[in-house]
């Protein structure tokens, strides 16, 4: 079984779940830029993150021959905090390197004023640079927040098809395939999105321009529920194919629409900036 992540903060993991990731079959992953538990107090701060993840995250992921992506954006948390306004300015250098697979995460926190222009902006910066957008849904008022991030990419101009709207569940799916954009969800093992589930949701809606991750960050969660989930489907009578589908040929069709993405074997290097993952010694 070939699985591929397509929203995962391998950030705030540790080595050993990439390991373990690799043993369950992960190949590709994206890791999107989010909060990170605590306030950002300038753009330099946002500079280093962003750093981080287009060069020793890819290496870490390559110790264990997973092939890693980023998506790049101020965080709709963080789009409310003035320090942080000036990182809009800083994106268009990012969004041109390699690894960067779309634009994101981009949406509604607390569905502010502040957020709507935050929103809009990178929904533009996509269709600029020319890729996907990976939009957030907010944790308090799903189903309003879900309805508002249809309409503002309705409004964008940007192909629909070019956009995911994650952390969906049964109340929001409908809405969301109805407007032609993918949909996402996240496996957690008391939030958002539980295997079972998610088998039902795809029993019902259909396993096309559907994307399921585990979106594993520095909370309560579980980087391997992507297998976890994938094995549930096949013993509830999904195919193979189907899997294959769900876990890998739907992230493959909407990141590649960036035309960066690299799926080649990795060659594992020594070292990052003079620093290797191992520990110890003679």
């Amino acid at each position: 079984m070939r699985i591929f992540d397509p929203h995962i903060h391998m950030t705030s993991r540790t080595t050993d779940d990439y390991e373990r990731m690799a043993a369950a079959g992960v190949r590709a992953l994206v890791e999107p830029a989010f909060w990170l538990g605590q306030p950002r107090t300038s753009v330099d701060s946002f500079t280093d993150y962003f750093d981080s993840l287009v060069g020793w995250e890819p290496f870490r992921a390559g110790q264990f021959g997973i092939r890693h992506h980023a998506t790049i954006a101020l965080n709709p948390k963080e789009a409310n905090d003035p320090r942080c306004a000036g990182v809009l300015d800083v994106l268009p250098r990012y969004l041109e390197k390699d690894g960067v697979v779309a634009v994101g995460e981009i949406g509604y926190d607390s569905m502010t004023a502040e957020e709507d222009t935050a929103f809009a902006a990178q929904l533009a910066l996509a269709i600029t640079h020319e890729l996907p957008a990976l939009v957030h849904t907010p944790h308090r008022d799903k189903a309003r927040g879900t309805e508002r991030s249809v309409k503002v990419v309705a409004e964008s101009g940007i192909e629909p098809g070019r956009v995911v709207i994650d952390h969906l569940n049964e109340v929001t799916v409908a809405t969301v395939k109805d407007s032609g954009c993918w949909a996402g969800f996240s496996i957690y093992p008391d939030t958002k999105m539980s295997p079972p589930r998610m088998v039902e949701i795809l029993r019902q809606f259909g396993t096309e321009r559907v994307l399921v991750n585990s979106a594993a960050d520095w909370g309560r969660s579980d980087p391997l529920l992507t297998r976890e989930t994938a094995d549930l489907m096949l013993a509830s009578g999904f195919t193979d194919d189907d899997v294959d589908l769900v876990f890998w040929r739907n992230p493959v069709a909407f990141y590649g629409q960036s035309g960066k993405l690299e799926l080649a074997e990795t060659e594992a290097g020594a070292s990052f900036e003079g620093n290797s993952i191992l520990r110890g010694g003679s």
